[in-house]
């Protein structure tokens, strides 16, 4: 049935949660306006240009899996959409002795049978934890106090996955190992520094946490979840195709998207919204207003803390939302050379993370306000099977280096160069002669992500995934099953949860829980 109201749900950002919050409503016979500041739809989720003739995945590079009942609901695959060729992810030796993880199964000349045995038994057990939090996931989270009949639900269902899903013993050990550090876990399965280094970078990337911090064991566990569904990927003309695929399912389930329209304020009458006003004055009234903005710039820039409760305000402003990590953007004139790989590993996932201690040490440099003088390196080069991202020959290499802290003690604006160059030398180590085949570069730290992508912090979450800003938490306590203290202002983005990472979920989410109270009628 139409909605017979004439004023439109507004979404504010076009990200991917926008995009798929909007499609999820206009389905359900909502009038949907989305409203993206850039030139692009996708955000952290587009492809850009850096250099004349190459173009790069701007921030997030790799697909976790886009959330396939999501895909199902949306038609996805009738869009065209493709997730590109499936990644292993490779930890790099400097003395060319690497390993090759892949989803159930690791490999390496010198790596022990106990380690390999070992490693397919955690990531089927780690799994099983994962998925046994779906419920958790794909729905609102459930109230501390007050449940409704969703949330009773919800645990409900939880707690069924975690005692039967599980079974007894493996409930026990997710109820031991879910609160700690990834640290101590991995030093209990595992011998070999490369594989417990890798697997405690995929824990921490893009966190402000090292592997001695405590609940890193859920943060993995979040990361582990995409891989019930499949491999990462990456995806053929970069994330910004996902995001164009996500725009075509819209704008089919009849979304208007316009572009080049930021949202300078959301108007507020009496504790409801009734407008958003953009940048160049106009004002477009709305039904209700769902914002994929973080929740610093929804509730402190575009809201305003006049129309706010100063304890909410306070919530606001002091949750931990400065990003750590930057990405380094390099157009290379030739593959580089690293000892002991061959070419059809130098399209997998590149990690360089060579033990637990390294990537500890990385990160204390953060907490100082300082970038890492051996940062940890996530390292892709998409041109190897997708070679029109640049000129005929050359290729892109795209790079999320941490530590690299949104508040530098120095300032960024001197040490730019020097974080880029270290980078750089780090990777010379792997591959000699590597600065040679560099033709240009771009540096995007974590104050470049905030002026580019609209993210305050520059964070890739949206926020910390700490056990205080997570489920029931996330973003603070007051908006966090996407509902606001503002009547008709909700959430949609990362900000939200579950949190950030290429899924949908978040706007799945929030599109479920504005369809079940009916707002907008």
């Amino acid at each position: 049935m139409t909605n017979s109201i004439s004023k439109p749900i507004i979404i504010v950002g076009g990200g991917h949660n926008g995009l798929v919050s909007a499609t999820y409503l206009a389905k359900a016979g909502h009038k949907v306006k989305v409203l993206e500041a850039r030139e692009v739809v996708g955000g952290a989720a587009s492809t850009t240009s850096f250099a004349e003739g190459y173009r790069v995945s701007g921030v997030a590079h790799i697909l976790y899996t886009l959330n396939p009942k999501i895909c199902r609901d949306l038609q996805l695959e009738s869009m065209g959409l493709d997730p590109g060729t499936s990644i292993d992810t490779i930890a790099l030796g400097q003395d060319g002795n690497h390993l090759t993880l892949g989803r159930n199964a690791v490999n390496g000349v010198d790596l022990s049978q106990k380690d390999i045995s070992a490693y397919t038994d955690f990531k089927k057990e780690f799994r099983s934890y994962a998925k046994a939090l779906t419920p958790l996931i794909m729905n609102k989270p459930p109230r501390l106090k007050d449940m409704d009949r969703r949330d009773l639900s919800t645990l409900a269902q939880l707690g069924w996955k975690l005692r039967f899903g599980l079974g007894a013993n493996s409930m026990r050990e997710f109820l031991r190992v879910g609160g700690i550090n990834i640290y101590d876990v991995l030093n209990e399965v595992f011998d070999d520094p490369r594989l417990k280094g890798a697997i405690a970078a995929d824990a921490v990337l893009g966190h402000h946490m090292g592997p001695r911090t405590p609940t890193t064991v859920l943060t993995y566990l979040y990361r582990l979840w995409g891989e019930i569904h499949g491999a990462q990927s990456l995806p053929t003309g970069g994330m910004g195709e996902i995001s164009e695929t996500l725009a075509k399912a819209a704008i089919k389930a009849g979304v208007t998207i316009e572009t080049g329209a930021k949202v300078k304020r959301i108007v507020v009458d009496e504790g409801k919204v009734s407008a958003v006003e953009l940048e160049t004055g106009e004002l477009i009234e709305a039904s209700i207003v769902i914002s994929n903005a973080d929740a610093k710039t929804t509730f402190l820039d575009l809201v305003g803390a006049e129309e706010l409760d100063a304890m909410f305000c306070h919530r606001i402003d002091t949750s931990r939302s400065k990003g750590n990590t930057a990405k380094l953007h390099l157009a290379l004139n030739s593959l580089p050379k690293f000892a002991g790989l061959s070419g059809s590993q130098l399209a997998q996932r590149l990690i360089i993370a060579p033990n637990m201690r390294y990537v500890e040490h990385a990160f204390n440099h953060a907490k100082y306000g300082e970038y890492s003088e051996q940062p940890v390196l996530e390292i892709v080069i998409p041109t190897i099977d997708d070679p029109e991202l640049a000129p005929e020959g050359h290729h892109v290499m795209s790079i999320s280096a941490s530590f690299a802290p949104y508040s530098l003690k120095q300032g960024w604006e001197n040490h730019r160069d020097r974080f880029a160059n270290k980078i750089v030398d780090l990777i010379e180590g792997y591959a000699s002669g590597f600065s040679d085949i560099i033709v240009a570069r771009e540096l995007l730290t974590p104050p470049d992500i905030e002026a580019q992508y609209n993210i305050s912090g520059g964070h890739w979450h949206h926020g910390e995934l700490t056990i205080d800003q997570s489920f029931m938490m996330r973003p603070v306590h007051g908006a966090a099953q996407y509902d606001t203290p503002i009547s008709g202002l909700f959430l949609c983005g990362a900000t939200a949860h579950p949190g950030g990472g290429v899924t949908g979920i978040p706007g799945h989410n929030s599109a479920k829980r504005i369809l079940a109270m009916g707002a907008g009628k």
